[in-house]
Protein backbone atom coordinates (compact mmCIF):
# COMPACT_ATOMS: atom_id res chain seq x y z
CA UNK A 1 0.00 0.00 0.00
CA UNK A 2 1.04 3.37 -0.21
CA UNK A 3 1.72 5.76 1.94
CA UNK A 4 -0.90 8.36 3.28
CA UNK A 5 -1.81 12.07 0.97
CA UNK A 6 -0.79 14.18 3.89
CA UNK A 7 3.14 14.83 3.61
CA UNK A 8 3.22 17.32 5.33
CA UNK A 9 2.34 19.39 8.82
CA UNK A 10 0.68 22.33 6.95
CA UNK A 11 -1.67 19.97 5.01
CA UNK A 12 -2.54 18.50 8.04
CA UNK A 13 -3.50 21.75 9.79
CA UNK A 14 -5.26 22.57 6.94
CA UNK A 15 -7.19 19.77 6.89
CA UNK A 16 -8.44 20.39 10.39
CA UNK A 17 -8.67 24.13 10.20
CA UNK A 18 -11.45 25.87 11.62
CA UNK A 19 -14.62 25.79 8.76
CA UNK A 20 -13.55 22.26 8.14
CA UNK A 21 -16.12 19.16 8.52
CA UNK A 22 -13.31 17.66 10.61
CA UNK A 23 -12.71 20.79 12.98
CA UNK A 24 -16.34 20.77 12.93
CA UNK A 25 -16.39 17.55 14.74
CA UNK A 26 -13.11 17.91 16.76
CA UNK A 27 -15.20 20.85 18.22
CA UNK A 28 -18.20 18.70 19.28
CA UNK A 29 -15.96 16.26 21.09
CA UNK A 30 -13.86 19.16 22.97
CA UNK A 31 -17.84 20.66 23.69
CA UNK A 32 -18.86 17.43 25.09
CA UNK A 33 -15.91 17.12 27.23
CA UNK A 34 -15.02 14.14 25.33
CA UNK A 35 -11.12 12.35 24.94
CA UNK A 36 -10.43 10.94 21.65
CA UNK A 37 -7.64 9.89 19.11
CA UNK A 38 -8.68 9.90 15.28
CA UNK A 39 -6.08 8.25 12.90
CA UNK A 40 -6.34 9.74 9.42
CA UNK A 41 -4.10 7.54 6.56
CA UNK A 42 -3.91 4.89 4.17
CA UNK A 43 -5.99 2.07 5.60
CA UNK A 44 -3.49 -0.88 4.68
CA UNK A 45 -0.80 1.16 7.11
CA UNK A 46 -3.15 1.96 10.04
CA UNK A 47 -4.88 -1.99 9.83
CA UNK A 48 -1.30 -3.46 11.41
CA UNK A 49 -1.35 -1.60 14.35
CA UNK A 50 -5.84 -1.72 15.25
CA UNK A 51 -7.21 -4.16 17.25
CA UNK A 52 -10.91 -4.81 17.87
CA UNK A 53 -13.56 -2.26 17.27
CA UNK A 54 -16.14 -2.00 14.98
CA UNK A 55 -15.86 -1.64 11.22
CA UNK A 56 -17.76 1.49 9.75
CA UNK A 57 -17.08 1.76 6.32
CA UNK A 58 -19.64 4.60 5.62
CA UNK A 59 -19.41 8.14 4.01
CA UNK A 60 -17.65 10.48 6.39
CA UNK A 61 -19.69 13.71 8.40
CA UNK A 62 -18.75 15.62 11.60
CA UNK A 63 -22.59 14.35 13.05
CA UNK A 64 -21.37 10.30 12.54
CA UNK A 65 -17.68 10.98 13.81
CA UNK A 66 -18.99 13.02 17.38
CA UNK A 67 -21.30 10.40 18.13
CA UNK A 68 -18.77 7.46 17.16
CA UNK A 69 -16.53 9.28 19.39
CA UNK A 70 -18.60 8.91 22.61
CA UNK A 71 -17.56 4.87 22.35
CA UNK A 72 -13.59 4.48 23.70
CA UNK A 73 -11.13 3.70 21.76
CA UNK A 74 -9.53 5.24 18.22
CA UNK A 75 -11.75 6.27 15.12
CA UNK A 76 -10.12 5.46 12.08
CA UNK A 77 -10.62 7.76 9.06
CA UNK A 78 -9.40 7.30 5.07
CA UNK A 79 -6.66 9.94 4.11
CA UNK A 80 -8.23 11.64 2.57
CA UNK A 81 -10.82 11.80 5.80
CA UNK A 82 -13.80 11.31 3.88
CA UNK A 83 -14.83 7.72 5.01
CA UNK A 84 -15.19 6.49 8.70
CA UNK A 85 -13.73 3.00 8.76
CA UNK A 86 -13.37 1.76 11.79
CA UNK A 87 -14.51 2.91 15.64
CA UNK A 88 -13.83 1.79 19.08
CA UNK A 89 -10.35 0.27 17.55
CA UNK A 90 -7.75 -0.01 20.29
CA UNK A 91 -4.36 0.80 19.38
CA UNK A 92 -1.38 -1.41 19.61
CA UNK A 93 1.59 0.48 18.21
CA UNK A 94 5.25 -1.17 18.40
CA UNK A 95 6.29 -0.51 21.58
CA UNK A 96 9.99 0.46 20.96
CA UNK A 97 9.34 3.65 19.08
CA UNK A 98 10.80 6.33 20.85
CA UNK A 99 8.07 8.85 22.05
CA UNK A 100 8.46 11.99 24.51
CA UNK A 101 4.69 12.10 25.81
CA UNK A 102 4.09 10.65 29.22
CA UNK A 103 0.31 10.06 29.07
CA UNK A 104 -1.50 7.09 27.36
CA UNK A 105 -3.13 8.14 24.64
CA UNK A 106 -0.64 10.67 23.59
CA UNK A 107 2.07 7.90 23.94
CA UNK A 108 0.00 5.92 21.50
CA UNK A 109 -1.04 8.82 19.01
CA UNK A 110 3.06 9.81 18.80
CA UNK A 111 3.90 6.07 18.13
CA UNK A 112 0.48 5.39 15.56
CA UNK A 113 2.18 8.39 13.29
CA UNK A 114 5.68 7.18 13.32
CA UNK A 115 4.86 3.65 12.66
CA UNK A 116 2.39 4.50 9.63
CA UNK A 117 3.17 7.83 9.02
CA UNK A 118 -0.71 8.47 9.24
CA UNK A 119 -2.22 11.72 10.81
CA UNK A 120 -3.54 11.23 14.49
CA UNK A 121 -5.27 13.86 16.51
CA UNK A 122 -5.25 13.11 20.34
CA UNK A 123 -7.74 15.22 21.80
CA UNK A 124 -7.65 15.54 25.72
CA UNK A 125 -10.07 14.96 28.33
CA UNK A 126 -9.52 16.61 30.65
CA UNK A 127 -7.49 19.44 29.38
CA UNK A 128 -9.92 19.71 26.24
CA UNK A 129 -6.33 20.44 24.16
CA UNK A 130 -5.91 18.83 21.14
CA UNK A 131 -2.60 18.14 19.38
CA UNK A 132 -1.44 16.35 16.09
CA UNK A 133 0.95 13.92 14.74
CA UNK A 134 2.53 13.31 11.66
CA UNK A 135 5.67 11.20 11.35
CA UNK A 136 5.98 11.54 14.82
CA UNK A 137 5.98 15.28 14.98
CA UNK A 138 3.21 17.09 17.27
CA UNK A 139 1.87 20.48 16.83
CA UNK A 140 -0.83 21.75 19.58
CA UNK A 141 -3.85 23.27 18.18
CA UNK A 142 -4.80 26.32 20.35
CA UNK A 143 -8.41 27.58 20.68
CA UNK A 144 -9.35 29.97 17.71
CA UNK A 145 -9.63 32.96 20.22
CA UNK A 146 -6.01 32.53 21.38
CA UNK A 147 -5.00 31.98 17.60
CA UNK A 148 -6.99 35.39 16.72
CA UNK A 149 -5.40 37.27 19.35
CA UNK A 150 -1.77 36.02 18.54
CA UNK A 151 -2.70 37.30 14.85
CA UNK A 152 -3.81 40.54 16.04
CA UNK A 153 -0.42 41.10 17.77
CA UNK A 154 1.64 40.17 14.73
CA UNK A 155 -0.59 42.19 12.42
CA UNK A 156 -0.01 45.07 14.97
CA UNK A 157 3.86 44.43 14.45
CA UNK A 158 3.76 44.10 10.91
CA UNK A 159 2.02 47.93 10.54
CA UNK A 160 4.51 48.94 12.62
CA UNK A 161 7.48 47.45 10.73
CA UNK A 162 6.05 48.61 7.06
CA UNK A 163 5.59 52.18 8.76
CA UNK A 164 9.37 52.41 9.76
CA UNK A 165 10.51 50.78 6.50
CA UNK A 166 8.72 53.16 4.55
CA UNK A 167 10.14 55.96 6.59
CA UNK A 168 13.61 54.73 6.42
CA UNK A 169 13.39 53.77 2.27
CA UNK A 170 12.13 57.30 1.89
CA UNK A 171 15.46 58.58 4.10
CA UNK A 172 17.49 56.06 1.57
CA UNK A 173 16.29 57.87 -1.00
CA UNK A 174 17.36 61.11 -0.64
CA UNK A 175 20.95 59.80 0.33
CA UNK A 176 21.05 58.22 -2.73
CA UNK A 177 19.91 61.18 -5.18
CA UNK A 178 22.87 63.22 -3.21
CA UNK A 179 25.25 60.25 -3.29
CA UNK A 180 25.52 59.70 0.42
CA UNK A 181 24.60 56.28 0.92
CA UNK A 182 27.39 54.12 3.35
CA UNK A 183 26.85 50.12 4.56
CA UNK A 184 25.27 51.07 7.48
CA UNK A 185 21.97 53.09 6.00
CA UNK A 186 22.05 50.34 3.38
CA UNK A 187 21.98 47.68 6.39
CA UNK A 188 18.87 49.65 8.29
CA UNK A 189 16.51 49.06 4.63
CA UNK A 190 17.57 45.71 4.63
CA UNK A 191 17.18 45.17 8.46
CA UNK A 192 13.18 46.09 8.41
CA UNK A 193 12.91 44.29 4.89
CA UNK A 194 14.19 41.14 7.05
CA UNK A 195 11.72 41.72 10.02
CA UNK A 196 9.09 42.70 7.61
CA UNK A 197 9.59 39.29 5.57
CA UNK A 198 9.36 37.36 9.38
CA UNK A 199 6.57 38.76 10.91
CA UNK A 200 5.07 38.09 7.36
CA UNK A 201 5.95 34.25 7.69
CA UNK A 202 4.42 34.18 11.32
CA UNK A 203 0.90 35.90 10.28
CA UNK A 204 1.38 33.30 7.41
CA UNK A 205 1.24 30.46 10.55
CA UNK A 206 -1.46 31.82 11.95
CA UNK A 207 -3.68 31.57 8.79
CA UNK A 208 -3.13 28.55 8.48
CA UNK A 209 -4.41 27.81 11.70
CA UNK A 210 -7.48 29.90 11.15
CA UNK A 211 -8.94 27.93 8.36
CA UNK A 212 -11.58 29.72 6.86
CA UNK A 213 -11.65 32.48 9.96
CA UNK A 214 -8.21 33.85 8.45
CA UNK A 215 -9.66 35.81 5.49
CA UNK A 216 -9.64 38.97 7.08
CA UNK A 217 -6.14 38.65 8.33
CA UNK A 218 -4.76 37.52 5.22
CA UNK A 219 -6.49 40.61 3.56
CA UNK A 220 -4.78 42.83 6.26
CA UNK A 221 -1.52 41.46 5.87
CA UNK A 222 -1.62 41.06 1.90
CA UNK A 223 -2.45 45.21 1.91
CA UNK A 224 0.84 46.02 4.41
CA UNK A 225 3.19 43.59 2.62
CA UNK A 226 2.14 45.46 -1.16
CA UNK A 227 5.28 45.96 -3.28
CA UNK A 228 7.31 44.97 -0.08
CA UNK A 229 8.80 41.79 -2.10
CA UNK A 230 9.73 43.79 -5.60
CA UNK A 231 11.21 46.58 -3.84
CA UNK A 232 13.17 43.98 -1.64
CA UNK A 233 14.70 42.25 -4.44
CA UNK A 234 15.19 45.65 -6.12
CA UNK A 235 17.48 46.95 -2.99
CA UNK A 236 19.27 43.62 -3.16
CA UNK A 237 20.26 43.99 -7.09
CA UNK A 238 21.10 48.06 -6.07
CA UNK A 239 23.81 46.62 -3.10
CA UNK A 240 24.99 43.23 -3.42
CA UNK A 241 28.87 43.50 -3.71
CA UNK A 242 28.29 41.16 -6.50
CA UNK A 243 25.71 43.13 -8.86
CA UNK A 244 24.64 39.64 -10.53
CA UNK A 245 24.44 37.62 -7.49
CA UNK A 246 21.23 35.58 -7.45
CA UNK A 247 18.63 37.83 -5.34
CA UNK A 248 17.32 34.28 -4.12
CA UNK A 249 20.38 33.46 -2.17
CA UNK A 250 20.84 36.45 -0.88
CA UNK A 251 17.63 36.11 1.06
CA UNK A 252 17.96 32.45 2.15
CA UNK A 253 21.45 34.16 3.74
CA UNK A 254 19.42 36.86 5.61
CA UNK A 255 16.81 34.62 6.57
CA UNK A 256 19.11 32.32 8.32
CA UNK A 257 20.69 35.08 10.70
CA UNK A 258 19.43 34.81 13.72
CA UNK A 259 17.76 37.72 15.13
CA UNK A 260 20.98 39.38 16.83
CA UNK A 261 23.17 38.91 14.06
CA UNK A 262 20.60 40.91 12.16
CA UNK A 263 21.04 44.12 14.31
CA UNK A 264 25.07 44.07 13.31
CA UNK A 265 26.17 45.56 10.12
CA UNK A 266 28.50 43.51 9.60
CA UNK A 267 26.73 40.19 9.54
CA UNK A 268 24.38 41.89 7.15
CA UNK A 269 27.10 43.06 5.02
CA UNK A 270 29.05 39.46 4.70
CA UNK A 271 25.38 38.00 3.82
CA UNK A 272 25.25 40.45 1.09
CA UNK A 273 28.49 39.46 -0.11
CA UNK A 274 31.13 41.92 0.78
CA UNK A 275 34.16 40.27 1.73
CA UNK A 276 35.76 42.29 4.22
CA UNK A 277 32.29 44.34 5.80
CA UNK A 278 34.67 46.80 8.14
CA UNK A 279 36.75 48.07 5.66
CA UNK A 280 33.85 49.46 3.99
CA UNK A 281 31.82 50.02 6.85
CA UNK A 282 32.06 54.23 6.47
CA UNK A 283 32.87 54.20 2.61
CA UNK A 284 29.87 55.44 0.20
CA UNK A 285 28.29 52.72 -1.78
CA UNK A 286 27.05 53.84 -5.08
CA UNK A 287 23.10 52.03 -5.48
CA UNK A 288 22.80 50.67 -9.41
CA UNK A 289 19.51 52.15 -9.44
CA UNK A 290 17.39 49.34 -10.00
CA UNK A 291 15.13 50.17 -6.95
CA UNK A 292 14.77 53.72 -8.25
CA UNK A 293 14.30 53.03 -12.29
CA UNK A 294 11.61 50.15 -10.83
CA UNK A 295 9.28 52.85 -9.58
CA UNK A 296 9.00 54.45 -12.82
CA UNK A 297 6.24 53.46 -15.04
CA UNK A 298 6.03 51.66 -18.24
CA UNK A 299 9.56 51.17 -18.05
CA UNK A 300 10.18 47.50 -18.84
CA UNK A 301 13.61 45.48 -16.75
CA UNK A 302 15.16 44.63 -19.97
CA UNK A 303 15.65 48.29 -20.38
CA UNK A 304 16.72 48.97 -16.44
CA UNK A 305 18.79 46.40 -16.80
CA UNK A 306 20.94 48.03 -20.10
CA UNK A 307 20.44 51.42 -18.23
CA UNK A 308 22.30 50.46 -14.57
CA UNK A 309 24.76 48.57 -17.13
CA UNK A 310 25.60 51.97 -19.16
CA UNK A 311 25.15 54.60 -16.50
CA UNK A 312 26.64 52.10 -13.35
CA UNK A 313 24.91 54.04 -10.59
CA UNK A 314 21.95 56.25 -9.39
CA UNK A 315 24.70 59.65 -9.56
CA UNK A 316 25.49 59.40 -13.52
CA UNK A 317 22.16 58.26 -14.30
CA UNK A 318 20.86 61.25 -12.73
CA UNK A 319 23.21 63.60 -14.24
CA UNK A 320 22.39 62.09 -17.80
CA UNK A 321 20.43 64.31 -19.65
CA UNK A 322 17.62 63.00 -22.45
CA UNK A 323 20.08 61.95 -25.09
CA UNK A 324 22.28 60.35 -23.61
CA UNK A 325 19.34 58.40 -22.19
CA UNK A 326 17.91 57.92 -25.81
CA UNK A 327 20.99 56.13 -27.00
CA UNK A 328 20.38 53.13 -24.89
CA UNK A 329 18.99 50.56 -26.47
CA UNK A 330 15.16 50.10 -26.30
CA UNK A 331 15.10 53.19 -24.73
CA UNK A 332 13.71 55.91 -27.21
CA UNK A 333 13.07 59.14 -27.04
CA UNK A 334 9.55 59.36 -24.95
CA UNK A 335 11.29 56.49 -22.40
CA UNK A 336 14.55 59.00 -22.22
CA UNK A 337 11.70 61.82 -21.03
CA UNK A 338 9.86 59.45 -18.66
CA UNK A 339 12.93 58.43 -17.21
CA UNK A 340 14.14 62.09 -16.76
CA UNK A 341 11.11 63.25 -15.56
CA UNK A 342 10.70 60.08 -13.57
CA UNK A 343 14.01 60.53 -11.49
CA UNK A 344 13.35 64.23 -11.48
CA UNK A 345 10.04 63.31 -9.54
CA UNK A 346 11.60 60.73 -7.35
CA UNK A 347 14.01 63.39 -5.69
CA UNK A 348 11.45 66.07 -5.14
CA UNK A 349 9.03 63.73 -3.33
CA UNK A 350 12.49 62.18 -1.28
CA UNK A 351 14.04 65.28 -0.35
CA UNK A 352 10.08 66.65 0.86
CA UNK A 353 9.48 63.85 2.96
CA UNK A 354 12.63 62.68 4.07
Amino acid sequence: MGRPRLESMDAAIALIAPGTPLREAIDDLIAAHAGAIIVVGDEGEVEAVCSGGFRIGIEFSPQRLFELGKMDGAMILDADASRILRANVHLIPDATLPTSETGMRHRAAERVSRQTGALVVSISKRREVVHLYLDGRRVRIDPLHVVLAKADQALQTLQRYRSRLDEDLVRLTAQEFDDLVVLADVAMVVRRFEMLSRVSVEIGRHVLYLGREGRLVRMQAEELLQGADEEFRALLKDYAFDGAADVGHLRAALAELPGASLLEVESIALALGYPSPAAVTEEHLHARGYRLLRRIPTLPAGVVARLVERFGGVPALVRADERLLDDVDGVGARRARAVADGLARLRSEAVARA
